[in-house]
């Protein structure tokens, strides 16, 4: 293949690709990156000079050699492939996806085909994985191949593909996959009860939440439902009547599901042990330290992402990835776009980007800017008084989002109780097919 710029060439032609370019001049690598989602339709071996330069700079060694080989040799399948493969290693699925689907166009191979899907999945492009799964339906194997053509059928939104061909599947021979069975089994449980309670189409956030990771999410954002945020939020400066809130509405998921605790469970982290107390006094239970393995227990976390950020709490998330007998774990606001590495069994909200009524946000200073506000000083237990003596009456929003009461949410757990509480609490990756904007 005749390169559309020279080999020798120092710096890309395609327009699209010189503000990349010019983004690594300022040392400007996350932003370059950023460009080149933009630049789907550009020759893949100037995409690769650009890659292989941001590699260089942040001394991704693979990444790099990768990106040279490719750039050099676009038209060789392995050039491709391990191009592909560097990227989908380094997290940036995206810029896998082009060289990988042009290997899989020159070779047909299955291991090619696999390292696609693997990318669309990161990218949360489930219908192209399965689309390119079914394309050469000829060459599959039933595990992984098969399976996951029924896994990402599923967070498609196509549930008729998903149920028939999860009904041809047969279970695995080998051990390695038993566990990939078994929760591909309980999604598709939880799907069945689920539609009892809602349409489970591209905006019943509700119920996909549910299906995917076995999370019972307590509230739908107020805002953007019908522009782009489909009952997420984007960023929020929490409040403590929003925080009241969520844990009056694990009050009724818990009595709706007929869970009776007989404590709270509180996490190592400051932000979750202040809303771990304010839960005790709500829900009329003793508050105590987090112990591995206490059953009939409500473990409360603000944020599990931020406990994962403490020692002690990411240990703690440890020993709940394997349910316990009682156990509920709720988390208060869920960050979608940056999981966090255990499924809660409930969420008050999802959210890109949230700050705490008690942390030290952004407010506007005296001369008219912003600055940053400092922190609330007070013990703990103050704080927690003052989220249980706070107004929670929802947020009315733009009037725009369907109604959202707790009688709602008690009606869906009604509904799917038998398929909640089961199995493990894996992370769950993907947004499904119900998509929300994001800002990067």
């Amino acid at each position: 293949m005749f390169s559309r710029f020279s080999r020798a060439a120092r710096r890309p032609t395609s327009p699209e690709l010189v503000t990349a370019w010019e983004r690594l001049d300022a040392g400007d690598v996350p932003g370059a990156l950023r460009l080149l989602r933009q630049a789907d339709a550009a020759p893949l071996e100037e995409v690769a000079l650009v890659v292989g330069r941001a590699a260089a700079t942040a001394g991704f060694d693979d990444l790099r050699t990768a990106a040279s080989a490719l750039s050099a040799h676009p038209d060789r399948p392995q050039a491709l492939y391990d191009y592909g493969y560097a990227c989908v290693e380094r997290g940036v699925s995206h810029l896998a996806i082009p060289a990988l689907r042009e290997a899989l166009r020159l070779t047909g191979s299955v291991a090619v085909l696999r390292e696609l899907v693997s990318a669309y999945e990161d990218e949360g492009r489930h219908r192209d994985a399965a689309d390119a799964l079914l394309a050469h339906e000829a060459v599959l194997a039933d595990w992984p191949d098969r399976y996951l053509l029924v896994y990402n059928a599923l967070l498609a939104g196509d549930l008729e593909q998903a149920r028939h061909r999860h009904a041809l599947l047969p279970g695995p021979d080998e051990d390695l996959w038993h566990g990939a069975h078994d929760r591909l089994n309980r999604m598709l449980r939880r799907a069945a009860c689920a539609l009892e309670a809602g349409a489970l189409d591209g905006t019943d956030l509700r119920g996909w939440q549910f299906v995917m990771g076995g999370t019972v999410l307590g509230t739908l954002s107020p805002y953007g439902f019908d522009a782009g945020m489909t009952g997420r939020f984007a960023w929020l400066h929490d409040t403590h009547g929003q925080c009241l809130a969520g844990l009056v509405r694990l009050r009724a998921v818990l009595d709706a599901a007929g869970v009776r605790a007989r404590s709270v469970s509180l996490l190592p982290d400051r932000d979750s042990r202040i809303l771990g107390l304010a839960a005790a006094e709500v829900l009329g239970l003793p508050a105590e330290p987090f112990e591995a393995g206490r059953q009939d227990t409500v473990v409360v976390a603000y944020d599990l992402g931020a406990t994962a950020g403490d020692p002690r709490g990411a240990a703690a998330l440890e020993q709940l990835r394997e349910r316990v007998p009682g156990q509920v774990l709720h988390e208060h606001a869920g960050c979608w776009t940056d999981p966090p590495p255990v499924a809660a069994d409930s969420v008050t909200l999802l959210h890109q980007s949230a700050v705490a009524p008690w942390a030290g946000g952004l407010r506007q200073g005296a001369d008219g800017g912003v600055e940053q506000g400092d922190a609330d000083p007070r013990p703990e237990e103050e704080i927690a008084a003052s989220v249980v003596a706070a107004d929670p009456e929802p947020d009315e929003g733009d009037g725009r989002t369907p109604a959202d009461p707790v009688e709602g949410v008690a009606a869906f757990v009604t509904a799917v109780r038998d398929a909640w509480l089961r199995g493990d609490r894996d992370a769950v990756r993907s947004t499904g097919p119900v998509g929300s904007s994001r800002f990067l």
